[in-house]
C-alpha cells in the first residue's frame, strides 16, 4: 500500500478495505503521511463519498487510534450530547450543568470551532483559567466527584481524528456525511457513554444545509452508535438563523449564565430543554422526554443548574468570579453598532455569513494556529419577525482588530433582510431520529 494509490482509488469512487483505511490513519497519526496527502484523501472522500461499510471502518479505526475510557465505576447510565454545530450554538454549556443537575453523569467531550462555526471549547476556554486539557485519568477523577466533565480531545481519545479534525478546518473537507459522522461518534464512543443524544442542524447556518442530507447525516449517526450498543436519537433542527442572540465565545459565555440564571430566550431555551428532556430519559431518571423536560425546567428555576455550572468552572479551574462579575471581563478594544435603515420587520439572517463574520472578527480560526479573541463577536439584538423601526440598533460588533470592524458592519447589513410582512415562524425542531426511522417532532408545552 501507498498514500497515492489510496487516494487515486478514492478518487476514482472505488471503497476502501477497512485495512487500507486502518493503514492510511495509522501513517498518518505516526507521522509517516504528510499533511498534504490527507488533505487530497478527504477531498476525494468529500467528492466521492463512503459506504456504510467504508463510514463504519473509519469510525471504528479513529476510536482504537487511543484509549476507550472505561467509566463503569461511575453510578448511573452516562449520557452525552453532541451539536453537527451551527452559529450562535451554545447549548452545551447550559445543558450540561442542567442534565447534571437532574442526577445523569454527562461525560462530555467537545470540539473546536470548525469552519463558519463555533466550538464549545473555545467558549470555555475563554473563562480564564479552565482546563480543557485534561487526562483520561483526570476525566475519569471529575465526572465521579461532580457528575459533569467538560474536555477537549486529549491526545489519547481518538487521535487520528483530532489530527484530521484541525487540518478538515482549514481544507475545505467539512461538509462530508461519513466524515463528520466518523468524527463525532469516534469521539463520543472513546468517552465511556451507554446514550447520545445528537442536535444535528440543517438550514443556512448548519454544515448539512439541506433537510435531506441532515437526515442522512442523522440516520448514519444513529446507526453508527445503535451498531456500538449504544442508545442513541438525534434531533433535526433549524440553523436558518442564529441560535440565540450571541455569536462569538465570551459574548456566548455570558448568555448562557443569563439562561442558567433563568432568562428566556426562546428558541435557544426550547432547543436545549428538548435536548435536556431526551437525556434525562434516556439517563432513566424520566419516563418520556416530556418529563425529562419538566425536571430540567426545574433544574434552571432552582438554580440547581447554575450552581452545578459554576461548580464545574471551579473545578476545572475556571475563575468563576467572573461569570457572577462580568463587568470585570476584559474589554474588546472596539465596538460598533449597526442600526436599521427602514422600518419593518426581520425576515431572514445569512446565517453562514454571518458565522464567517464573526470569524474575521477573531472569534474563530481562518488557519490552523490561529489564536481565538475571547471578546470578539457579533450580538443580536432582533430575531427573525421581530419589528423593527428606523434607526434601532438591530446588532452589536466587538473586536480587538480595528480594520476590520466598519467592514463587517457593511457586510453585516446585507446579512439582515427587513421587509414589510410579519413572517411565519418554523419549527424549530423538525424531526427525531432513531433506530426505528424518523418521526416528525412537535414540542410538548412545559410548564
Amino acid at each position: 500500500m501507498n498514500p497515492v494509490e489510496l487516494i487515486h482509488k478514492k478518487r476514482a469512487g472505488s471503497a476502501l478495505t477497512r485495512q487500507e483505511i486502518l493503514w492510511l490513519l495509522d501513517g498518518y497519526v505516526a507521522g509517516r503521511i504528510p499533511d498534504y496527502q490527507m488533505s487530497a484523501f478527504l477531498m476525494a472522500v468529500c467528492f466521492r463519498g463512503m459506504t456504510e461499510e467504508e463510514t463504519s471502518a473509519l469510525t471504528d479505526v479513529m476510536l482504537h487510534s487511543g484509549v476507550v475510557v472505561d467509566l463503569s465505576e461511575v453510578p448511573g447510565i452516562k449520557v452525552d450530547k453532541h451539536s453537527t454545530g451551527g452559529v450562535g450554538d451554545k447549548v452545551s454549556l447550559i445543558l450540561a450543568p442542567m442534565v447534571a443537575a437532574c442526577g445523569v453523569p454527562v461525560p462530555m467531550i467537545s470540539g473546536r470551532g470548525l469552519g463558519h462555526t463555533g466550538g464549545t471549547l473555545d467558549k470555555l476556554e475563554s473563562i480564564p483559567g479552565f482546563r480543557t486539557d485534561l487526562s483520561v485519568e483526570e476525566f475519569r477523577k471529575v465526572i465521579a466527584e461532580t457528575g459533569l466533565v467538560l474536555i477537549g480531545q486529549t491526545a489519547q481519545i481518538a487521535p487520528a481524528d483530532r489530527k484530521m479534525y484541525a487540518l478538515r478546518d482549514v481544507t475545505g473537507t467539512i461538509e462530508s456525511v461519513p466524515l463528520i459522522a466518523g468524527s463525532i461518534m469516534s469521539k463520543k464512543l472513546a468517552e465511556g457513554i451507554d446514550a447520545l443524544v445528537l442536535d444535528v442542524k440543517t438550514g443556512d447556518g448548519a454544515f448539512m444545509r439541506n433537510y435531506e442530507e441532515a437526515e442522512s447525516l442523522a440516520k448514519a449517526l444513529v446507526a453508527i452508535g445503535t451498531r456500538a450498543g449504544k442508545r442513541v436519537v438525534a434531533f433535526l433542527t433549524e440553523m436558518d438563523q442564529p441560535l440565540g442572540m450571541a455569536i462569538g465565545n465570551w459574548v456566548e459565555v455570558m448568555e448562557c449564565v443569563e439562561c442558567l440564571r433563568g432568562k428566556n430566550i426562546a428558541d435557544l431555551m426550547e432547543v436545549t430543554f428538548v435536548l435536556g428532556g431526551a437525556m434525562v430519559w434516556l439517563g432513566g431518571k424520566a419516563a418520556s422526554v416530556e418529563e425529562g423536560m419538566q425536571q430540567c425546567r426545574s433544574a434552571i428555576w432552582s438554580g440547581r443548574a447554575y450552581q452545578k455550572f459554576l461548580e464545574i468552572v471551579r473545578r476545572q479551574g475556571g475563575d468563576s468570579t467572573l461569570l457572577e462579575h462580568p463587568e470585570r471581563y476584559r474589554k474588546p478594544q472596539y465596538t460598533a453598532e449597526l442600526t436599521s435603515q427602514v422600518a419593518g420587520y426581520i425576515q431572514s439572517f445569512a446565517t453562514r455569513r454571518i458565522g464567517v463574520l464573526a470569524t474575521e472578527l477573531g472569534a474563530g480560526r481562518q488557519k490552523a494556529g490561529d489564536v481565538i479573541d475571547a471578546t470578539a463577536g457579533i450580538v443580536l439584538k432582533k430575531k427573525t419577525g421581530d419589528r423593527v423601526e428606523r434607526g434601532s440598533i438591530i446588532a452589536e460588533i466587538f473586536s480587538d482588530r480595528k480594520e476590520v470592524v466598519e467592514s463587517v458592519r457593511n457586510e453585516l447589513a446585507s446579512c439582515i433582510t427587513v421587509g414589510n410582512g410579519p413572517v411565519q415562524l418554523r419549527p424549530r425542531i423538525r424531526s427525531i431520529v432513531d433506530s426505528q426511522g424518523v418521526t416528525p417532532w412537535s414540542t410538548p408545552q412545559v410548564h
